[in-house]
């Protein structure tokens, strides 16, 4: 029996043409991602790597439409490995439960394709099925559930779309003494600058988190974390807009340079620790915890 290669899993990224007075899907395509240059839009079409909503190759004279669906597929020149390793916890025909690694990204995104947890568990579980059911940050380790089943897929992801689901983070960070615990933290999130950074901004809070303290240490402190909703990098901005930045965040409360490597040996000290929920097909309650540790 041959191998499967990772092309064998990898699954296109989608694109609705926009409004625009393109003649070309290339010329939308070049327009609309100039970081990739028309020759390689035109060596993705010839080796059928563009695609229409039905799974056509598009070829570099097709017409533009707006609202056209496309279908392509990411590539990465010389995409770097990124040296660490996930770890299944849980498996069966509707769920995967996996720990995820510092700096490993959950899906393609950015220098990412192959390095990325769902290509990864993609190609050795065979199943080209999968779909993570939430998201946690590249620089962030911990639980991530995967969908294997898109029968069910819905069922799991109303968890999260309806909040029923008991997440926990735990975090390294600067003690807070003026601050009463538990304390209830919440605030108006918004797009900030970099475009990839959340800041908080003026009106009606659409985020709350619960914090708690498990270990006081000094000038240190591990934070038990509980989003109450789930907006981007929410602990990281809420500890940071409290006076205590989590350790090694290289975001928050300032941004490290965009071409700096990775430092494997500094990694961002939150781990997504613990998920429970009450299973949506059986109603049994299910609970999972990370196996990994934050270090002091």
């Amino acid at each position: 029996m041959s191998q499967s290669s990772s092309a064998d899993f990898q699954r296109p990224s989608t694109l609705h043409l926009p409004q625009g007075d393109w003649a070309t899907v290339l010329d939308c395509l070049c327009a609309r991602f100039p970081a990739i240059d028309r020759a390689t839009w035109r060596s993705r079409m010839q080796r059928g790597k563009v695609l229409d909503g039905a799974g056509r190759p598009l070829d570099e004279t097709h017409p533009y439409r707006e609202g056209l669906r496309v279908h392509y597929f990411r590539e990465v020149a010389q995409e770097t490995p990124i040296p660490v390793t996930e770890q299944i916890l849980h498996l069966d025909e509707h769920l995967l439960v996996v720990d995820k690694p510092h700096f490993l990204p959950v899906i393609p995104s950015g220098g990412y394709v192959e390095e990325t947890l769902l290509a990864r568990l993609t190609r050795r579980l065979g199943n080209p099925q999968l779909v993570p059911l939430h998201r946690i940050d590249r620089h962030t380790a911990g639980l991530v559930l995967f969908s294997t089943n898109p029968d069910s897929r819905d069922r799991y992801h109303a968890l999260f779309r309806e909040r029923r689901i008991d997440k926990c983070y735990e975090a390294i960070a600067p003690a807070l003494p003026h601050l009463d615990f538990p304390y209830r933290h919440h605030s108006r999130l918004v797009r900030g600058e970099p475009f990839f950074r959340m800041q908080e901004a003026p009106g009606a809070p659409n985020s709350e988190t619960l914090l708690a303290v498990r270990e006081r240490r000094g000038k240190l402190w591990r934070y038990a974390l509980h989003p109450v909703t789930g907006r981007q990098h929410q602990l990281r901005v809420h500890l940071a807009a409290l006076g205590a930045p989590i350790c090694n965040d290289p975001f928050y409360p300032v941004v490290q340079p965009a071409d700096a490597a990775d430092d494997h040996d500094r990694p961002l000290k939150l781990l997504a620790q613990t998920l429970q929920f009450d299973d949506p097909l059986s109603g049994a309650p299910r609970a999972f915890a990370s196996r990994l540790r934050l270090d002091w």
